[in-house]
């Protein structure tokens, strides 16, 4: 393992393992306004939500490298505090990236980029029109560390295209698209086809991972997001469901298999609970691993 203390290299450097690491992160896609009233329009991947009541969005613009200066965003903020973060997509990633260029102070960024701005109801600044999502933000705090400069938003107005937003009302992760920031010149697409869904486990109880029998925690064939999967059901099936599992066409096949010499009996059942896992088949994985338990192996 690489092992690096951040003193001992110059922070540019520390900083390509960060951001090649703590990945992919979402982007904020970010408008603001000066006094004058001139616009300005720049992506920052340092951002997350941080807040339910009240909704808050944080995100952390850095000094420029090469000089040390504030970028035009920091200064837009510090005489008018207020934002509008505009979420990116597929369609958008491109234009984003040339709003990243560093044009000179004044120019704006949604004529460069070919972007529509769309007045805010609440806000100065204005939105993105072709973003899905764009949200409407009061700086409530500023914090300065170093040469990064933090910015804690309130959401006061919100905006969801109603191409995301599926017929609940809610937003429906199927129909979304995003793109998200990794390290150096990559992006990851995060569109229906790399989803998958994930239990939440605190709407119950799990078994834990110290529950599962030794024998399946040391298997060969089972990973740890498997064994992840198995720790997080409730409750293991009982004596009764296992024996009658074994009565099943597939439990029958599998003992045949190995009555003649084919294969060991934990490799079939392991191999054949590692593809009821990827189906999100839990319990019916467990009644497969638990019939080479010893207390499972005989009906008395």
């Amino acid at each position: 393992m690489l092992t690096l203390n951040p003193e001992d290299l110059d922070p540019r450097t520390f900083y390509s393992y960060l951001t090649g690491t703590v990945a992919p992160r979402p982007i904020a896609f970010v408008s603001s306004i000066d006094v004058p009233g001139n616009v300005n329009l720049s992506p920052f991947s340092f951002f997350n939500i941080m807040g339910i009541n009240p909704p808050l969005l944080v995100f952390a613009p850095n000094n420029r490298g090469r000089d040390g200066s504030k970028k035009d965003t920091t200064l837009n903020i510090s005489e008018v505090p207020e934002v509008v973060i505009n979420m990116v997509d597929y369609a958008m990633v491109h234009q984003m990236s040339l709003a990243s260029v560093e044009f000179p102070r004044g120019i704006n960024e949604f004529i460069k980029s070919g972007f529509t701005p769309e007045p805010s109801v609440l806000v100065t600044p204005p939105r993105v029109k072709e973003s899905p999502a764009q949200f409407e933000c009061k700086v409530l705090e500023v914090r300065e560390i170093g040469t990064m400069n933090l910015y804690i938003c309130q959401i006061v107005m919100a905006h969801f295209s109603e191409k995301i937003v599926g017929e609940n009302g809610k937003i429906d992760q199927k129909k979304t698209d995003w793109v998200a920031r990794m390290g150096a010149d990559w992006y990851a697409h995060i569109s229906e086809s790399t989803m998958f869904e994930v239990e939440k486990p605190n709407t119950k109880i799990g078994i834990g991972y110290d529950a599962i029998p030794e024998s399946i925690r040391l298997s060969k064939i089972l990973t740890g997001n498997h064994l992840g999967q198995l720790g997080n059901i409730e409750a293991m099936p009982t004596k009764e469901e296992v024996l009658a599992f074994r009565q099943t066409s597939t439990m029958q096949n599998i003992f045949e298999q190995v009555m003649n010499g084919c294969a060991y009996l934990d490799n079939l059942l392991h191999d054949e609970a590692q593809r009821l896992l990827a189906q999100n088949k839990v319990k019916e994985a467990w009644l497969v691993l638990l019939q080479s338990q010893p207390e499972f192996m005989t009906k008395n």
